[in-house]
């Protein structure tokens, strides 16, 4: 049998099907109108169900991109908050490197207070910034961070060299105590006559401690002819200082030494007619009067 007498016989049937149907509609009307009317709600129900689902689909689709529209929100918002922990360290820095060049400064208190918010203000209508203008303003935030702060970071390493060579230089008393012989000519305690004292005499007690003043390296340690039981430091910048008659020694040779620290004990060595702290300064390998570097405290000492 070939496929078009396949398909002849086919419309044969569907044929005489049809015409059966029509004429049990004709004997029987309502058996007719029955399936007519089922007919016509399964097909109602069939395409009610594919609207249905048509519908489903598209609300899953929306859902889909709702969701990846949050997470690219999402991670615009995690980069905007790294960036601002960024910039709130950045400001945290600047803080406080701002207090330490305000301490170093001596600015008086409340002259600079970097926990105040600054008074800002302004009028007009507001708009929704654009993130891209916001990203812009947040770039450029970043890079006056860092100009400011390349600024006092050289502004700190000047004032640092400053303060070392300003603790360098004599500006405080060797010992808590009181003048009782100057600098300069005097009669001699020893052997009557003028005699010149290079340096300035402190009244002590045996064993008070003997202290710097200012920051350097010890470059005598020993007895010298006259003085006794003798300390010297060198302070790098031109000035020697010198401690005498001392009854102990408590550096030798090399050590460092800061400002305010031991580094003898009073005594009444060499020659002395009691005890006492002999003092004397030397700039530039001339004995100066110490009197002018006395109580002259360094700005930068905090």
């Amino acid at each position: 049998m070939t496929y078009q007498d396949i398909l002849n016989k086919s419309r044969g049937t569907w044929a005489s099907l049809a015409h059966r149907a029509l004429q049990a509609a004709m004997q029987r009307p309502l058996g007719a109108g029955a399936v007519l009317l089922g007919g016509g709600l399964m097909l109602g129900l069939g395409t009610g169900y594919a609207a249905n689902h048509s519908l489903r689909d598209q609300v899953a689709q929306q859902q889909v991109q709702i969701n990846s529209a949050q997470a690219d929100a999402q991670r615009e918002i995690n980069a905007l908050a790294a960036r601002l922990g960024e910039l709130q360290a950045e400001a945290n820095r600047l803080n406080a490197l701002g207090k330490r060049l305000t301490r170093i400064g001596q600015l008086q208190d409340g002259e600079f207070d970097f926990n105040e918010p600054v008074g800002v203000g302004g009028v007009g209508p507001v708009e929704d910034m654009p993130k891209g203008e916001l990203d812009q303003g947040l770039s450029e935030l970043g890079e006056q961070f860092r100009a400011s702060g390349e600024q006092l970071s050289v502004l700190e390493s000047l004032l640092f060299n400053r303060q070392l060579d300003m603790n360098a230089v004599p500006s405080r008393e060797p010992i808590e105590s009181y003048i009782t012989s100057n600098f300069g000519h005097r009669a001699d305690p020893f052997r009557g006559g003028r005699a010149f004292h290079k340096g300035i005499d402190f009244k002590a007690q045996v064993g008070d401690p003997v202290m710097a003043v200012a920051d350097g390296v010890v470059s005598f340690s020993g007895v010298r002819s006259g003085y006794g039981n003798t300390i010297e430091i060198d302070h790098g910048n031109g000035y020697v200082t010198r401690y005498a008659h001392n009854s102990r020694l408590s550096l030798k040779v090399g050590g460092l030494v800061r400002a305010g620290e031991e580094v003898a004990k009073a005594g009444s060595s060499g020659r002395s007619t009691g005890a006492h702290v002999h003092f004397e300064v030397w700039q530039n390998g001339q004995a100066v009067n110490p009197k002018k570097f006395l109580n002259q405290q360094s700005p930068l000492h905090g």
